[in-house]
């Protein structure tokens, strides 16, 4: 090891970690590596030759070769190993040391590690990081919560190696307690409503519009020079011109339909109930995740289930058109749904969070990066106490000019027997929001009369039973 001392240090020196290290040194610190697997720690000395760098498998070595107060960041599973490194840590830290955990742990383990360290007076930051191995290597979208105090030792480190959009550093500080991880987290779901959304796009391009694998690759290449420039639509793009390296044809046609997940979209569904607040595309997502597992049980539900679908005639080059307004209109739904949320997590929580600052990080770096971000900003810094997205002057021009093209391709999926459930819950939110009396009066008649739960009413205050 060399005598001097390093400016960060990171545990877990596996693809994330490791291109995260490579990061912070590329943009001029002295960094230190930590990992039980010494095949990992020679990977990183091995991959930055000629700069600052050193790593080892023993964690006191580790700790000792950082300045004070050290700056040490994790990127392991979440749960209890983030536990277990923590316990490993205090052995070694001292007071007023930073611990950092980067991976998508649940914002309520953050809740309770920061306050179980703060008894320490070791300080702790939840840290929300997006775009993958790539990402961590070359620039990700960086959300950090906990003290702001906290946050400043380490935002020089983060703001030089986070991607940038225009000049502007994709981090910032999100909140107080665990404000990094919630945002992550709902960055998450709204990630998970886009990519079932461009399923399902897939699903009526082909199946209603019979466009083949290249005709699928030019539609989205196309969609990402327009409105719907995002990452997901670039990588859907090359997904479908990607050639069979272990077989003949397509690679996309050999992927079985079962999708995994880990976690951070169920979260989000799970506490936006909780919060009372809704979020059908991103519920629509994570069921549709929890249908695609069931693959044998679909096989035989395909035959004694089955219909004979409509066949309807349409004009392919006017479905390309409709879909890509359709996903237009379907992405500000997302977008807004778990801007609603995080909108009432913060009230909630108190983390005070600024949605202008955290468009802003999104639109760089991240996996829901896109084109429509920048609008997105701009809706928050006229009004960041917008209650609803979809209420800003300009994007409720953009819904009401692009919902048509949503109801058409969710017609055409319903008339082929195609599930467009991220379409449909996503019309439903539009339509739901919109409508200034709900037919939910009949449901606390209903409540009143089986369960004498009550009711209030239009024309009196307070609270009514009948006697049905």
């Amino acid at each position: 090891m060399a005598k001097q001392l390093y400016d960060f240090g990171m545990i877990g020196l596996g693809v994330m970690g490791r291109n995260f290290l490579l990061n912070v040194a590329d943009n001029g610190f002295s960094v230190a590596g930590l990992d039980t697997n010494k095949d990992q720690a020679k990977a990183l000395e091995e991959e930055a030759v000629g700069k600052k760098v050193f790593g080892t498998t023993d964690m006191k070595e580790f700790v000792t070769s950082l300045k004070k107060p050290r700056k040490i960041m994790m990127l392991v599973p979440a749960g209890k190993v983030v536990d277990i490194v923590i316990n490993g840590l205090l052995k070694h830290v001292e007071k007023g040391d930073l611990i950092i955990d980067g991976g998508n742990s649940f914002f309520e383990d953050t809740d309770r590690r920061v306050a179980m360290l703060k008894e320490k007076k070791i300080d702790f930051l939840g840290v929300g990081v997006s775009g993958g191995a790539e990402g961590a290597r070359l620039g990700p979208s960086i959300m950090p919560g906990g003290a702001k105090g906290a946050y400043n030792k380490v935002r020089k480190i983060l703001e030089a190696v986070s991607a940038k959009v225009e000049g502007d550093p994709c981090v910032a500080y999100m909140g107080k307690g665990s404000a990094g991880n919630y945002v992550k987290m709902v960055h998450n779901g709204i990630e998970y409503a886009m990519m079932e959304l461009l399923a399902e796009s897939y699903d009526i391009l082909k199946n209603v519009g019979g466009l083949n694998n290249e005709e699928l690759h030019q539609t989205f290449s196309k969609y990402n020079k327009g409105k719907l420039k995002s990452f997901l639509v670039e990588i859907t793009a090359e997904i479908f011109a990607q050639k069979d390296e272990l077989g003949r044809g397509m690679l996309i046609d050999k992927i079985l339909d079962k999708a995994k997940q880990k976690g951070t979209g169920k979260w989000t569904s799970q506490n936006a109930m909780d919060f009372g607040i809704p979020v059908p595309s991103i519920d629509a997502a994570v069921t549709m995740r929890g249908i695609s597992f069931l693959k044998e049980e679909r096989i035989k539900a395909s035959k004694i289930l089955k219909v004979r679908a409509k066949k309807s005639k349409v004009d392919k080059k006017k479905l390309i058109k409709e879909v890509e307004n359709g996903l237009f209109f379907a992405f500000i739904t997302a977008y807004a749904q778990g801007l609603a949320l995080l909108t009432d997590a913060s009230e909630e929580k108190g983390y005070g969070l600024d949605l202008e600052a955290t468009a802003r990080i999104w639109r760089g770096g991240c996996i829901i990066r896109a084109k429509l971000l920048e609008d997105i900003r701009k809706a928050y810094s006229a009004n960041n106490s917008l209650p609803n997205l979809m209420m800003d002057k300009t994007f409720a021009k953009y819904l009401k000019a692009s919902q048509s093209s949503a109801r058409s391709i969710i017609k055409y999926a319903i008339d082929a027997g195609i599930p467009a459930m991220a379409f449909s819950a996503s019309l439903a939110y539009f339509d739901a929001t919109r409508t200034a009396r709900l037919p939910l009066n009949l449901v606390q008649a209903q409540r009143d009369h089986f369960g004498s739960h009550t009711y209030e009413r239009l024309d009196k205050k307070g609270s009514f039973h009948t006697e049905w």
